[in-house]
């Protein structure tokens, strides 16, 4: 039923005291009666908000009711009794249909109004659902695809249709594939909605995204079909046909993740086996039946989801980044974490780092996803590259920042000596060398390891330490005279400085 359908019926009375643009063509979507001032957590879009404006005390409670319900997508405003000109002006100002009702016309001759309209479209809609749903199985039986579904759909109803993962990989590009700056905001937009679907507003328009299957588990590895348009504008056909698609897909998938999981043991064999030093042949034979191509160069790719995060979601990640370049080898090693190899091409770090940064809006606050990488080496060379591997997500891991992906190629300072190092081993190193300054700074609250910090970084100059610390010169020569007398290192001396500064970077 549309708005226009419902300002039509004489005996409700309705007048219209502002219309948004194209407001009246718009489908209703469900009702909400409420007289809370800020209702907006409990709209997803499209509703028609009617409310008795008991909340109103002031003009200010008119822009803070208008500005919740239509940041939620509410389609109008209905008010009882005395409408405020506040109110009319914050529906003006943001762009928020409003409707006045008239005082002798009850909430509930709306409501059913509105149910007696819809039930006679009710039974028709739910037989087009079922045709539609038999129609899909029926083609999924005779070998369609999810990419001729998905067109199918697209065609039908005029929306391009299209299945992304988190990390932006096309599972069904459509006629193209979007842009990456548009995958970026969609994805991330997915990972954060408060509620699915949902609207996501990008820089080259809007797109609806719905969740394939149930969203109560991790979203990181939740497909979704990403759909032009705004589905708070659709009439509910299309809204339901996207929603079958869903459906669909949800079955492809678990397909799809059938025939991986049945990889996942010969791979976790086969890296063991690289692991234990087996010799090549038998490394070879069990790389064979994996899929993986064993006559051209190999990178190993060591990914861990450390803190609040599930560490079984690390090979399911890896999993779907491992997608856009191969067939994936995806294995758990003996340390629990995830390893994949893969065919080595020049893009494949960019396209790692690409993929894990798409993950970022989705992770917990206290939780890291680390991702080491190794150069290319051919199979007799498997164990070595793994080693590297570890090392550059050893560096990853130590990076303190919530997605870090670390190559072979990055690792070419001490950072690479200080990963190899044991976690206590470097604190007992960075103590003994800056013991009585951190206590120092602890006893008085003061700030000498931020001051030597400084100082080193700026190539030991005292103009700019006192600079960025916004201090007298002479003050900074007291406190780096005063690391000196607590550490007996001489920062004049370079051997003096690098043990300072490597102390520092353990800590």
């Amino acid at each position: 039923m549309l708005l226009s359908e419902l300002l039509d019926e004489e005996r409700l009375g309705l007048r219209v005291l502002y219309a948004a643009p194209d407001a009246q063509a718009q489908p209703i979507g469900r009702l909400v009666t409420t007289d809370l001032l800020d209702p907006g957590r409990y709209l997803s879009g499209g509703e028609l908000v009617l409310s008795g404006l008991v909340w109103h005390r002031s003009p200010g409670d008119s822009e803070r009711f208008v500005r919740s319900v239509s940041r939620r997508g509410a389609r109008a405003l209905l008010a009882g009794g005395d409408v405020p000109s506040d109110l009319v002006e914050a529906c003006r100002a943001h762009e928020l249909t409003l409707i006045e009702v008239p005082a002798e016309v009850a909430f509930t001759d709306i409501t059913e109004h509105i149910v007696e309209r819809d039930s006679g479209n009710g039974h028709s809609r739910a037989s087009a659902s079922l045709v539609r749903q038999r129609d899909m199985l029926a083609a999924i039986a005779a070998g369609r695809s999810l990419d001729e579904l998905a067109d199918r759909v697209s065609v039908a109803f005029g929306h391009i249709c299209r299945v992304l993962t988190p990390s932006g990989r096309h599972v069904v590009p459509g006629p193209a594939e979007l842009d990456p700056a548009t995958v970026d905001a969609v994805t991330a937009g997915f990972l954060t909605t408060d509620r699915l679907p949902a609207p996501i507003e990008t820089e080259s328009g809007t797109y609806s995204v719905f969740p394939v299957g149930s969203t109560l588990g991790q979203r990181l590895t939740t497909w979704l079909v990403v759909v032009d348009g705004d589905l708070r504008t659709w009439p509910r056909d299309e809204v339901d046909a996207v929603g079958e698609l869903c459906a669909i897909a949800s079955l492809d998938r678990s397909r799809r993740d059938e025939s991986q999981r049945a990889l996942r043991p010969i791979a976790t064999e086969a890296v063991a086996m690289v692991e234990a030093g087996a010799s090549q042949s038998e490394v070879l034979a069990g790389l064979r039946q994996t899929g993986l191509a064993t006559d051209q160069p190999v990178v190993v790719v060591v990914v861990e989801i450390s803190g609040s995060g599930p560490p079984e979601g690390a090979p399911a990640l890896l999993e779907d980044i491992a997608l856009t370049v191969s067939r994936p080898v995806v294995a758990r090693t003996g340390d629990g974490r995830a390893v994949a190899l893969l065919p080595h091409s020049p893009e494949l770090p960019d396209l790692v780092r690409t993929a894990c940064a798409r993950f970022a809006p989705g992770l917990l606050a206290s939780t890291t996803l680390s991702v080491g990488i190794s150069g290319p080496a051919d199979i007799s060379g498997l164990a070595g590259a793994l080693e590297e591997a570890r090392f550059a997500h050893r560096v990853a891991h130590v990076g303190g920042t919530p997605v870090s992906v670390v190559s072979s190629e990055d690792v070419t300072s001490h950072a690479l000596l200080l990963a190899a190092v044991p976690h206590d081993v470097r604190r007992t190193y960075a103590t003994r060398v800056l013991g009585a300054v951190l206590e120092h700074d602890r006893r008085t609250r003061g700030d000498l390891v931020g001051t030597l910090s400084i100082f080193l970084e700026t190539a030991c100059s005292w103009a700019r330490t006192a600079d960025q610390l916004h201090l007298h010169v002479n003050s900074v020569r007291y406190r780096i005279d005063r690391i000196q007398e607590l550490t007996g290192r001489d920062l004049s001396r370079f051997q003096d400085r690098v043990d300072m500064y490597l102390a520092l970077k353990s800590l």
